[in-house]
């Protein structure tokens, strides 16, 4: 090339050129393809900008090894609801036939969008912002939506951990403090407190030890000092298990991942030589085949589905965003998913062994109490000596002698049976009593390990296994807040993570007032499971039908080194956006035809009653459903009217010492094409994405890239160490 001609003397030089890409290429001059850069943002090439660019993409941190990315991902998915939820659906739907609708709804909708979540996170290296921006500027909303819905769900999550910290420092004392009613003094007479009386020492620890808590949502009753306390400390290790990024939370979860299943085992052992633990199992799995019609234990299956997978929270995005791109995801998602679904079934076991002790004890108790009632009757002649039987020793009465007194009394006493207030005492009855949630945990759990040998170990082992499944979680929804916020905004992490759990701890304070536990049953109830709903349709929705499911599998197939089975084309496809359309509608339905409310504690009563929340309380309720669902049609009609550049129309290339940066904006797909290739576009694939993908300030293109040995991907060229051109 002569020495004088523009493009060399140019090349030589720091200013900035502006000619076709026609003319340059026309020159036969060399490009360092490895080193160009395609920004599509419309800017000058800044050399520092850039560099920083590469540097992120480089040293983006990753996992330390396969074993700690499963960990995560079973920590994150296995939580809470796997202990307290899953059991108490296993029983109220029909026992063992409700696997039969669950193991279904897992394979047709579970493991599917699992693992297409897992995909564009590896494809993408995004949190969950990034990765719809990527996919679908319009629909970019949806990572946006994801946040906002971890931060409310972390909000009352961990106000959970900080209460079984407050049972496990209470854990380490023997007799247990929930084992007995507390004695008062009235005057120089000491009485049982009435409240505990006339409930149980269990729920009087839980409602008034613990919570203290009000009558109602509308009496505040002003701060619980305790649990604010349980708070600041629940935060603060979250906060320190996420200071440091994936390189401290993955070694936290080597222990908050496995320790809960040596409890869980622990307590399964112990709990299958408990009297009564094999009523509970055979209670628990005998199946009720008729309840698999029932469309309402397909729905509860399907949503139980949805969330013990964490889907659509972007914890999952964001694990996977830090794996190499040629990770076996699909295998991680077909392991992530059924360890899940069988660590539900080991807390079921667990669970219903323990339960089935307890009914008996309860049922014990009902018996001797009862056989009282009926000595009083025989020592006043209310009931004549005849009617007992003569085998029947009232020092050692069974359980099946006094069910034959009840009935012989039942029957003579017809007309007057209902005076004399004897109860039924039978062991189905107590096993028909459904606890889930806080109840199981702090109330019926707790009044079981009273009457285990050892019992403060037991009760240390439990709440600890809880501490730790809540941590697991919280780390993954604490991620799916960090990661896309850090890489969207490049904040620095240490001071973000640390703002945010400021932040949330004084939001939280809320939930840590005397009324707190009825805005954590508010936000559980009523945060997340629309929102969540609406963001994972859209998800399938943008990957499927926008970006395409043929162009999704052939990616998919470049970077795993296989093809997918056709099984996920289908699901992704057609099932599983019909079946989340119908959960939503389902969901709907269910809000409109039971009135939001919640189950007080009323302390004149000692028992619970369910009030309809206050209008103001409706007014948060719709807010929080408004708000984290805003940011899906708030993004779309920005992007759709070009209030909000999602880069379609500024792309910029230009030339300097090797790096090429042109404005084409002008340019039409097919002019590119013919410019670039000197060919018609029909002969030729365009070496640009068929998407436009969103770019913020300061953002390279991520652009597609062809299967190249060094397993990058695209349709054309290999471009620059771009964060995007790892992808």
């Amino acid at each position: 090339m002569p020495k004088n001609s523009k493009v060399t003397q140019r090349e030589h030089s720091s200013e900035h050129v502006t000619e076709s890409v026609a003319d340059l290429l026309a020159h036969q001059e060399p490009v360092d393809y490895k080193r160009s850069v395609l920004n599509v943002t419309g800017e000058t090439w800044d050399k520092q900008k850039e560099g920083d660019e590469d540097l992120d993409a480089e040293n983006r941190p990753a996992w330390n090894s396969k074993l700690q990315y499963i960990l995560a991902q079973i920590g994150y998915s296995v939580g809470l609801g796997n202990v307290w939820r899953f059991p108490y659906l296993c029983q109220k739907n029909g026992g063992g036939a409700y696997l039969v609708p669950y193991l279904v709804l897992l394979i047709i909708i579970g493991l599917p969008l699992f693992f297409l979540e897992l995909a564009v996170g590896q494809r993408i290296r995004r949190g969950s912002i990034g990765v719809w921006n990527y996919i679908c500027p319009r629909l970019g909303g949806i990572g946006y939506a994801s946040c906002l819905v971890c931060f409310f769900v972390g909000l009352y999550y961990n106000v959970i951990i900080g209460w079984s910290i407050f049972y496990f420092f209470k854990s380490f004392q023997y007799p247990l403090p929930w084992s007995e009613c507390p004695i008062v003094k009235n005057g120089s007479v000491a009485v049982v407190e009435t409240e505990c009386e006339r409930s149980s020492a269990t729920t009087y620890f839980w409602y008034r030890e613990t919570l203290d808590i009000s009558n109602s949502i509308s009496e505040s009753g002003g701060l619980n000092w305790k649990m604010t306390l349980c708070l600041l400390v629940a935060w603060s290790l979250v906060g320190l298990a996420m200071i440091k990024g994936i390189q401290s939370s993955g070694k936290v979860m080597y222990f908050s991942s496995l320790f809960p299943y040596l409890v869980l085992v622990c307590f399964l052992v112990r709990g299958l030589l408990l009297r009564g633990a094999v009523d509970g199992i055979m209670h628990m799995f005998t199946p009720k085949l008729d309840k698999m019609l029932d469309p309402q234990v397909w729905r509860e299956a399907a949503t139980q589905v949805f969330f013990a997978l964490g889907l659509g929270f972007g914890g999952v995005i964001a694990f996977s965003s830090y794996n190499k791109q040629d990770n076996n995801c699909h295998f991680d998602a077909t392991l992530v998913s059924f360890i899940n679904f069988f660590t539900s079934v080991l807390a079921t076991l667990v669970v219903f062994a323990v339960l089935g002790f307890k009914a008996n004890i309860m049922n014990e108790k009902c018996v001797v109490e009862n056989a009282e009632k009926i000595l009083g009757y025989l020592n006043t002649n209310v009931l004549s000596h005849d009617l007992i039987p003569p085998h029947v020793n009232f020092s050692h009465l069974t359980a099946k002698d006094y069910n034959e007194m009840y009935r012989v009394i039942m029957t003579v006493k017809e007309g007057h049976f209902k005076e004399l207030g004897l109860d039924a005492c039978l062991l189905e009855d107590e096993l028909n009593k459904s606890v889930q949630g806080t109840g199981l945990a702090f109330i019926a759990f707790t009044e079981a390990m009273t009457h285990f040998p050892a019992s403060p170990f037991w009760s240390v082992m439990f709440f600890l296994m809880l501490i730790n499944l809540g941590l697991g979680s919280m780390i993954g929804t604490m991620s799916g807040i960090t990661t896309p916020i850090i890489d969207t905004f490049k904040v620095r992490k240490e001071v973000f993570t640390v703002g945010c759990c400021i932040f949330a701890f004084i939001v939280g304070l809320i939930f840590v007032q005397r009324s707190g536990n009825y805005f954590v049953t508010m936000f559980d109830d009523y945060s997340a499971t629309l929102p969540l709903t609406v963001v994972v349709i859209l998800e399938n929705i943008a990957v499927a039908w926008i970006y395409g499911t043929k162009k999704f599998m052939q990616e998919l197939t470049e970077m795993l080194g296989f093809r997918p089975y056709q099984f996920y084309y289908y699901t992704w496809k057609y099932v599983s956006p019909i079946c989340m359309a119908v959960l939503m509608t389902a969901s709907i339905i269910q809000l409109g035809v039971s009135p939001p409310g919640y189950s007080a504690w009323i302390r004149e009563e000692a028992a619970e009653k369910f009030l309809f929340y206050p209008t103001w309380a409706m007014a948060i309720l719709i807010s929080l459903i408004i708000l984290a669902s805003l940011p899906l049609p708030l993004v779309f009609i920005l992007r759709q009217f070009h209030l909000v550049s999602d880069g379609s129309n500024a792309l910029s290339v230009t030339y300097k010492k090797g790096r090429m940066m042109k404005d084409i904006s002008n340019l039409e797909d097919n002019d590119e094409t013919r410019f670039i290739l000197s060919k018609a576009p029909s002969e030729t694939p365009s070496p640009m994405p068929t998407h436009r993908s969103y770019l913020g300030p300061g953002s390279s293109s991520p652009m597609e890239m062809s299967s190249a040995p060094n397993g990058r991907y695209g349709s054309g060229y290999l471009l620059a160490s771009t964060p995007e051109s790892e992808l």
